[in-house]
């Protein structure tokens, strides 16, 4: 074998020149411009704290800096300017298309990947952008970055539109991630790289198999890396005891929860984080920054499934939640390890993952089994007792398979009876502010209910949240000639369907998820073609 076939296949199949593709240094804006990212962040510069963080400097960060030091306290020095005189916006690439507001909603969606796709050549220096060797889609909006668990529903369109050739750079993109940072953070911004998201590669790596895209077990070197990530400090954990992503409660049960490597603000919500921080004068600071970090790790930023108090967002403590969801994909992942093992020959690695899936399984069982509710909930390590609320994380065991027959009916049946909304399955069963509760609903966990529930043969359920979710999104595109990142789900009528509210920042168009979610599932729901798909 040659020197370039050998570094070929230990980069997991891809060509060399990907090696080449890191950065020379992995600074995040506020790590580079110190007093002048906070002096930006804290006057508002920007509406958007996102904004600022993905500017391009027109000068080499440190002249930056040194200009700022110099000018800062000089009588008429404006920050406004300052910034716009040394930092361009990231601009969104230019694009002829225009929506057709005869055209179907399959033909929108297919007709919108290259509109979503970017290119390596677009990252520029200096900016907080990770490079990539390949092409990858971003969701839309605000959002100019490639997002780990987004894409993967992402790519479940992407197949369906045979796009086949974007699922390849997107495969390639991840595992170079893997194999450049340890993990695949948030997103390709070096202010994502602290946390990760939950952990969809294994997922991912499933249907490149199914989809002829590549062989799965190609792919083991990363998910046994991305895996040891997630599981870092086990062998020291001791009962009671926590350390990054894992708790060993005191039965000496193993499960994990989301975790951010740092106890800052968030860098693209620092104004929005400090003014939190603030209103929780009895809690630390930091204590504050890492949960609200973990939440962002968690996907679901925000919720009052991460609060003691839905109505107070500074109550957040993700960090003592062990999460159906999360543990749920780890037990996936696990699964996926050892049949890989076992088809690659290792039977040690096989049994050893086997008994790790099996081990997390029982955990779950013991500590989030609700039989009252008749449904896994998150569980409150640090208080010792079960989160009251459902959420559509219920979902999880039966879309990784880890539930019994018995436990994934009753969840079907605490679906219908406490999560089930006119525009399809709603995210909590408590409404807030936050964009993660009602009554909102999103495009990925309607995918893993509905997938969840055909494994175990609840159909009925599962088509009804199809087509609720797809008479929403339908309804709101015959409208408008739009997909959105959410939706309200209090109706599915064509005149009143909506976007949803909350959050941090406006409801934005796109949208990556949603368009991968409901390609997918109008292809396997072609009743849906015929009505409420094309616009008026």
């Amino acid at each position: 074998m040659t020197d370039t076939a050998q570094r070929t296949l230990a980069m997991g199949g891809m060509t060399p020149d990907v090696a080449h593709c890191a950065p020379s240094d992995i600074l995040t804006p506020d790590d580079r411009y110190q007093e002048l990212f906070v002096a930006v962040q804290t006057q508002r510069i920007f509406a958007d704290s996102k904004t600022f963080v993905d500017c391009a400097p027109s000068l080499a960060p440190e002249e930056v800096l040194r200009r700022y030091r110099e000018d800062a306290d000089k009588p008429g020095f404006d920050l406004s300017r300052f910034v716009g005189t040394y930092f361009t916006l990231e601009r969104t690439p230019p694009s002829e298309y225009v929506s057709d507001p005869g055209q179907g909603l399959v033909e929108h969606i297919d007709g919108l990947w290259d509109v979503l796709t970017r290119t390596p050549e677009a990252h520029p220096a200096y900016s907080s952008l990770l490079p990539l060797p390949r092409a990858y889609v971003v969701p839309g909006g605000r959002f100019h970055e490639l997002y780990y668990w987004d894409s993967y529903f992402t790519m479940l369109g992407l197949a369906n539109s045979g796009r086949h050739d974007l699922l390849v750079s997107m495969a390639d993109n991840f595992s170079f991630l893997i194999d450049t940072y340890g993990h695949i953070p948030n997103g390709n911004r070096t202010y994502y790289l602290s946390r990760s998201q939950p952990p969809m590669y294994g997922l991912m790596v499933e249907l490149f198999e199914s989809h002829g895209v590549a062989r799965a077990i190609r792919y083991l070197p990363h998910l046994r890396r991305e895996y040891d990530y997630w599981m870092d400090g086990e062998a020291s954990l001791r009962p009671g005891e926590a350390y990054r992503h894992l708790v060993r409660l005191p039965d000496g049960s193993l499960l994990n929860r989301y975790w951010d490597e740092r106890d800052t603000p968030r860098e693209e919500g620092y104004l929005e984080d400090v003014t939190t921080a603030r209103d929780a004068p009895q809690r630390p600071a930091g204590e504050v920054y890492r949960d609200l970090r973990a939440g962002a790790a968690s996907g679901w930023d925000f919720s009052s499934r991460w609060l003691g108090d839905a109505n107070d967002l500074s109550s957040i403590r993700t960090t003592s939640i062990l999460p159906v969801d999360l543990n749920s994909f780890l037990f996936a992942t696990e699964r996926h390890i050892a049949r890989l093992s076992d088809a690659a020959g290792d039977v040690d690695a096989a049994l050893a993952f086997a008994k790790r899936a099996q081990a997390r399984q029982d955990a779950m069982t013991r500590h989030l089994w609700s039989d009252a509710d008749g449904a896994f909930v998150d569980y409150d390590w640090q208080l010792g007792e079960q989160r009251t609320q459902l959420s559509a994380a219920i979902a999880a065991p039966l879309f990784s398979g880890l539930a019994t027959r018995e436990q994934a009916h009753r969840s079907a049946v605490a679906m219908a009876e406490r999560l089930l909304a006119a525009g399809g399955l709603r995210t909590t069963e408590t409404s807030s502010l936050q964009q993660w509760d009602p009554p909102n609903g999103w495009a990925p966990l309607q995918w893993i209910a509905i997938h969840g529930l055909r494994k175990y043969g609840e159909n009925r359920l599962a088509g009804d949240i199809a087509h609720r979710w797809l008479s929403t999104v339908g309804s709101l595109y015959a409208r408008e000639s739009k997909l959105v990142e959410k939706y309200s789900l209090h109706t599915s009528d064509a005149m009143s369907a909506s976007g949803g509210g909350g959050g941090e920042y406006p409801l934005q168009d796109g949208f990556g998820w949603t368009n991968g979610v409901v390609r997918r599932l109008l292809g396997d729901h072609p009743e849906h073609h015929a009505h409420q798909v094309k616009a008026a």
